[in-house]
């Protein structure tokens, strides 16, 4: 084990080995979930899905994931190892040493899960952003005036992003460094509650499955509450997921949204409360 007291680097590790098996594995899914989210055109997933590859080729699944393949690794590293060890130094300064203590204290799990939230959202703000105007630069868009228009592939024009590099240097150019940081704001209402809600039900839950006699979780315990983990963390930040979606998407082609409260009132009137993908 690699430890430098209560610091352990493969939580570190863990966490990078994770993120980049779940942009390979769910990339396709997460563009039909952006595009649902802040698009316009598509009425449900699998006419979403069945249009994009129409328009775009499988290709167009992928779009924009060479930036999340490099980023989102590392960005998972870096909050799944600060949770851990910041729960881990929480526990120690508790109890002296975590072996020693009553066990898992739910404000130490809460404690940690919030910093892994705001951590999460300076590194991952810039890098959900540039994914999102990546993945949302060839479909329609709504003007100010609520009629469709289509732009990019559509027409044969070029797309405002040439890529990940060019898509960064463009936003910062045309709205500064804040620009990279649009949405920031809907994305911690978003990643505070949902960690605490991801990594609290975790943490119990694997250790409710794991049998006394056991040293750690089994690799089907750690599936299955991490399957259920996910279920309820996402099943209560899809609202401010679809917001904060919208916000980072906003500004490909035009400003629609000023701010998180806006974004909320926009999309209530227009599509009330069932239209959350």
């Amino acid at each position: 084990m690699l430890a430098m007291g209560i610091f352990q680097l493969e939580d570190f590790v863990a966490g990078w080995i994770g993120g980049a098996a779940s942009v390979i594995v769910g990339y396709p899914l997460d563009t039909v979930k952006t595009r649902l989210q802040a698009g316009v055109g598509y009425g449900n997933t699998l006419n979403c899905i069945r249009v994009v590859y129409k328009r775009e080729s499988v290709f167009g699944f992928f779009k924009g994931m060479s930036f999340p393949l490099a980023s989102i690794a590392v960005y998972n590293s870096v909050v799944f190892g600060v949770f851990s060890n910041t729960q881990r130094f929480l526990s120690r300064h508790r109890c002296g040493e975590p072996e020693d203590g009553p066990g898992r204290s739910l404000s130490d799990l809460l404690l940690a899960s919030m910093m892994a939230g705001m951590i999460s959202v300076g590194l991952g703000g810039p890098v959900d952003l540039i994914k999102i105007r990546l993945q949302m630069q060839t479909q329609p868009f709504q003007e100010a005036s609520h009629g469709l228009k289509s732009r990019a592939v559509a027409l044969g024009e070029q797309a405002p992003y040439q890529g990940p590099v060019h898509c960064i240097s463009t936003i910062v150019r045309t709205e500064g460094l804040a620009g990279l940081y649009r949405g920031a704001s809907a994305m911690l209402l978003r990643d505070i509650p949902g960690y605490c809600l991801y990594f609290t039900p975790y943490v119990f839950l694997s250790e409710w499955i794991t049998p006394e006699a056991c040293t750690g979780p089994s690799p089907f315990a750690v599936w299955l509450a991490g399957g259920i983990a996910g279920a309820i963390s996402w099943a209560t930040a899809t609202p401010m997921d679809v917001v904060k979606s919208r916000m980072q998407a906003d500004g490909v082609y035009l400003n629609k949204y000023k701010g998180v409260l806006d974004c909320i009132t926009q999309s209530y009137q227009q599509e009330g409360l069932k239209e959350t993908p």
